[in-house]
């Protein structure tokens, strides 16, 4: 995967990271603290991190013997724009598609379906 937007997506995919980014909302946490409230070892947690990381989502640094995790303010800037695209269609009104089935069916059709 060499897209942006793939790595971004495929990050995303999993539950855990959107935890992982969830909690990263509220202020940088400490690997340790990230881990805390999963089931699974520390080094799970930082496979996750380094799939975060890699797609840009994160970044990760050291602070004498910790390391830190900070969420990336402008990393999902693309694919927000990208979905953002999908919304310039207007939902359907069922109301009036309904409407205008009637006026386009035949009358006996329409006794036929009763």
């Amino acid at each position: 995967m060499s897209d942006p937007l793939d790595i971004t997506f495929a990050a995303l995919a999993d539950p855990t990271r959107r935890a992982i980014l969830a909690m990263l909302l509220e202020d940088d946490m400490a690997v340790t603290d990230v881990a805390e409230p999963f089931a699974m070892s520390l080094a799970a947690i930082s496979k996750h991190l380094s799939v975060l990381s890699a797609a840009g989502l994160i970044a990760q640094e050291k602070r004498g013997r910790v390391k830190w995790c900070k969420l990336e303010p402008d990393a999902l800037r693309a694919a927000s724009v990208w979905m953002q695209g999908f919304g310039q269609f207007e939902p359907v009104n069922l109301d009036a598609f309904e409407r205008f089935l009637r006026s386009e069916l035949p009358e006996d059709r329409e006794q036929e379906r009763s």
